[in-house]
């Protein structure tokens, strides 16, 4: 056995390999990007459909082909930027009904959920879940509902994430209110 393999956590006993912890950081630090990629185009632009995309071309987010943009609009009009990075995989959907998602291809649902959590408390965001369920089709897919607001702006938003220390994709949507 070879011990720069293995690291021992004393709180728990746990043993953990170190590709298993790379794996859990690049999960974490996924649902950082995703949840702050949210809060830059989503929050700030739902509803603005032209806003938002001229805020992702600003900062030369290159839009996707029609192929792969079609796989994530779901036959509904609108327009998909690359949001990828050196941490991961993302999207950031632009619907032309003004409806806005940032898609993470792979994160922690649990910190996502922690990150946006915080992200809105630090805006000075108030929000209230409304809903929390598991997938019906999905089992490990988790939906959360929240309404949001600050000042006279307000939001829904739509959270998915899937559960378990394996991570998956994440999508986060914010709608007008």
């Amino acid at each position: 056995m070879r011990i720069g393999w293995f690291i021992v956590a004393t709180a728990g006993g746990i043993i953990a390999s170190a590709p298993q912890l790379r794996a859990s950081n690049l999960l974490d630090t996924a649902a950082k990007q995703v949840t702050g990629l949210f809060m830059q185009s989503c929050m700030q632009f739902a509803g603005d459909k032209d806003g938002l995309r001229q805020w992702a071309r600003k900062i030369a987010l290159p839009e996707l082909p029609a192929a792969v943009r079609d796989r994530f609009l779901y036959g509904l009009p609108g327009i998909v930027f690359d949001a990828s990075n050196k941490d991961g995989k993302f999207v950031l959907v632009s619907e032309d009904g003004g409806s806005c998602s940032a898609i993470a291809q792979i994160a922690s649902g649990i910190n996502t959920i922690r990150d946006l959590e915080r992200d809105m408390n630090d805006a000075r965001i108030t929000y209230r879940m409304t809903t929390a369920k598991r997938d019906s089709e999905e089992r490990l897919l988790q939906h959360r509902e929240y309404i949001a607001s600050q000042g006279e702006r307000g939001w829904l938003l739509s959270i998915s994430t899937v559960e378990g220390e394996a991570g998956g994709q994440v999508m986060l949507t914010a709608n007008r209110n």
